[in-house]
């Protein structure tokens, strides 16, 4: 052995971080050191029970809330310090003013699209992380996103349009839990679609549009269910995205207010 094995050797053993040649050195040691073998099984002992008791911690919504507060970090924040204390939080997102303005009076409430908004903000710009479950699980996630939010979901088919379903996650919003699906074209521009259980009291509304700091979204309040197409793309794009989605969803054509 022209290495010898260190106690970091050891931890990369127990989570199969090692190249195949050094995992082989590493076993040869073990074999012939029965105190470090012991060592070892006791971590791999101590990760199962770390598994076994907060995997299912994957699986909870991530709060919208913690979102908003990270926007009203002050913009001078350097951003490592915020990424430290909300690691979810994607780059760009701090000092992200709130500007919501609707083109119209709207009878849904406009942090319903201001909420879209910041969540699309959030999670589109990710590059090793930006949905939970990617598409090639697509109906594990649809069936996911539906048991948790309540109601059978549809992701919309944005294919004709050149945009392809990446995968979705699930977050959590005033009315309980939100599912996020997340689409992107071939040169990487992304949307996302934000479907949540309407507040007590809303109406359905008709098929509407704001913008949010550069964010377009297409929103609508359909039955007992929201649902907010974003992105920062141009409008005419979005407008179209959206049509497909509120045909394909409520079976209906759009006319944006």
């Amino acid at each position: 052995m022209t290495n010898p094995v260190r106690e970091d050797d050891l931890h990369a053993y127990v989570d199969g971080a090692l190249p195949e040649a050094r995992r082989l050195e590493v076993e040869a040691w073990l074999a012939a050191h029965p105190e470090d073998a012991a060592r070892v099984r006791a971590w791999a002992a101590q990760d199962q029970a770390l598994h076994a008791a907060f995997d299912a911690v994957l699986n909870e919504p991530l709060p919208i809330d913690l979102v908003r507060a990270a926007r009203r970090k002050p913009a001078r924040m350097p951003y490592k310090v915020v990424a430290a204390a909300l690691a979810f939080v994607a780059s760009g997102l701090v000092g992200y003013g709130i500007g919501l303005r609707a083109d119209q009076p709207a009878p849904a409430p406009l942090h319903f699209a201001r909420d879209a908004a910041i969540a699309h903000a959030v999670f589109s710009p990710e590059v090793r992380h930006p949905v939970e479950v990617d598409a090639t699980h697509a109906a594990h996630l649809v069936s996911w996103l539906s048991k948790r939010i309540g109601t059978q979901l549809k992701a919309p088919d944005f294919g004709a349009l050149g945009f392809e379903l990446l995968g979705g996650r699930l977050l959590a919003g005033e009315s309980g839990p939100v599912a996020q699906f997340m689409y992107q074209d071939a040169g990487g521009r992304r949307v996302t679609l934000y479907v949540r259980r309407a507040v007590a009291g809303n109406r359905e509304t008709a098929f509407r549009h704001a913008t949010e700091n550069g964010v377009e979204v297409f929103y609508w309040i359909d039955h007992d269910f929201g649902y907010a197409l974003s992105g920062q793309i141009a409008r005419a794009d979005m407008q179209r995205l959206g049509d497909a989605a509120y045909l394909q969803l409520t079976g209906k054509a759009a006319a944006a207010n």
